[in-house]
């Protein structure tokens, strides 16, 4: 008995949906790329003025919105950011005048075809462009899509083959890279293109991986100096004063039952500190989204003192609102790190192999938690330690802050920086 699989109707699909996968075959995206770049000869102006940024994949992630706005809010002058979608990034007010959004929907994701197509407009830009900057953070590796990963490598190494200052903004190495994403790594570290490591556990990984020269930075969100306190106004009064933690359940780190379990004790010894919580989505997108466990966790706890921040945030108005917390506990890495920048310790769940380098730098390991079972009976005592004014742990985080953020700035030496007076 034939079944839908094997009817004749479904052939063409099944043809089409193997055509789309060996089309995004980062070998045949390479051909194609190489053969786009040798129909487009270079013509670079005599006084190249504009910075081009690689966006993350942007959309419905506040981390990846921090990235870009703390770019654009420490180089100075004409910015185009490259994005896969139109509504990948919003450009803030205050850089509207300087800041182009261009869609590249297959420079970095799609297929064959459609890069050898982007990669021409590609290469256009490139004659005007001062400097690329790729948007490292968790995407190198290959840990996520590997073939994006090879295509940021590949395209930051032909821009640095086109005498174009390139370089990959401080980004994470995972222990066990992707043998393509390293290939590619390294590939355009040879050509020129500066490697940028956000933190030492992963600049050590990388000089086991055959790194010639990373530099060690730290995540260029560290940078960022724009505060908006208007959500931080708003919870202070929903809460009537009440000293508050932030808490965010992640929809990355697993399923929403057990995550409930692991939580509700955390909230629990949270409020048993006299601390109101403030639950706060991070990411909200298909098959990664927050607010579901976030809603989830507010209705479990039924505590008028447990809120929910129903709506994704600007970067600005979380770090207005995280530097009035006492406590994050979160998981998600950019809430932790605009947490910390405050001053206020965040206790994260590592996911990636990401976080643990981060709070290595700053002396305080024992905020990098890993997931799974057992988290809550983890995470509490880590709270209890935490939370007084003068404990180990915040004043760790206050003595290696600002050699972080120093190393952060790292990220964009060469490029042409404001006046701090003027940001």
């Amino acid at each position: 008995m034939s079944t839908p699989q094997d009817s004749p109707a479904s052939l063409p699909h099944r043809a089409a949906v193997r055509l789309r996968a060996a089309l995004r075959a980062p070998g045949l995206r390479r051909v194609a790329g190489a053969a786009a770049a040798a129909l487009t000869p270079a013509h670079r102006t005599a006084a190249p003025r504009t910075h081009l940024l690689v966006a993350p994949p942007g959309h419905g992630n506040i981390g990846d919105q921090a990235l870009v706005e703390a770019f654009l809010e420490q180089v100075a002058g004409p910015v185009t950011v490259i994005t896969r979608r139109a509504g990948d990034v919003e450009v803030p007010d205050d850089a509207r005048d300087r800041v182009v959004v261009r869609p590249l929907p297959s420079l970095v994701y799609g297929g064959a075809l459609g890069h050898a197509r982007d990669l021409r407009t590609f290469a256009r830009l490139l004659d005007d462009a001062v400097s690329l900057s790729v948007v490292g953070a968790d995407v190198m590796d290959g840990a996520y899509v590997t073939g994006a990963s090879v295509a940021r490598a590949d395209i930051a190494r032909f821009a640095a083959r086109r005498g174009v200052d390139s370089r990959v903004l401080g980004f994470s190495w995972n222990a066990a890279p992707h043998p393509a994403a390293r290939a590619a790594v390294l590939r355009a570290e040879r050509a020129g293109v500066r490697m940028l490591l956000r933190d030492p556990v992963s600049h050590e990984r990388a000089i086991a991986d055959g790194f010639r020269d990373p530099v060690l930075t730290a995540d260029i969100v560290f940078t960022a100096a724009t505060v908006d306190e208007a959500l931080a106004d708003e919870v202070t009064e929903r809460l009537a004063g009440r000293p508050f933690a932030i808490v965010n359940a992640s929809g990355l780190v697993g399923d929403v039952e057990p995550q409930l379990a692991e939580y509700l004790p955390i909230v629990s010894a949270l409020r048993a500190a006299g601390l109101a919580v403030v639950v706060l989505p991070h990411v909200s997108r298909p098959g990664a989204d927050d607010l579901p466990v976030c809603r989830r966790l507010v209705a479990a706890a039924d505590d008028p003192q447990v809120v929910l921040v129903e709506r994704l945030e600007t970067p600005r108005r979380i770090r207005g609102l995280a530097r009035r917390a006492e406590l994050t506990v979160t998981g998600r890495m950019h809430l932790a790190i605009m947490s910390l920048l405050g001053g206020v310790p965040a206790v994260t769940v590592a996911t990636q192999g990401k976080v643990e380098g981060l709070m290595r730098s700053l002396g305080a390991e024992e905020l990098c938690q890993p997931p799974g079972a057992g988290l809550g009976s983890r995470v509490v005592p880590v709270i209890g330690a935490a939370l007084p004014a003068g404990s180990p742990i915040r004043l760790a985080v206050a003595a290696t802050l600002p050699e972080v953020v120093a190393r952060a700035a790292r990220n964009l030496d060469g490029l042409r920086v404001p006046d701090a007076a003027a940001v």
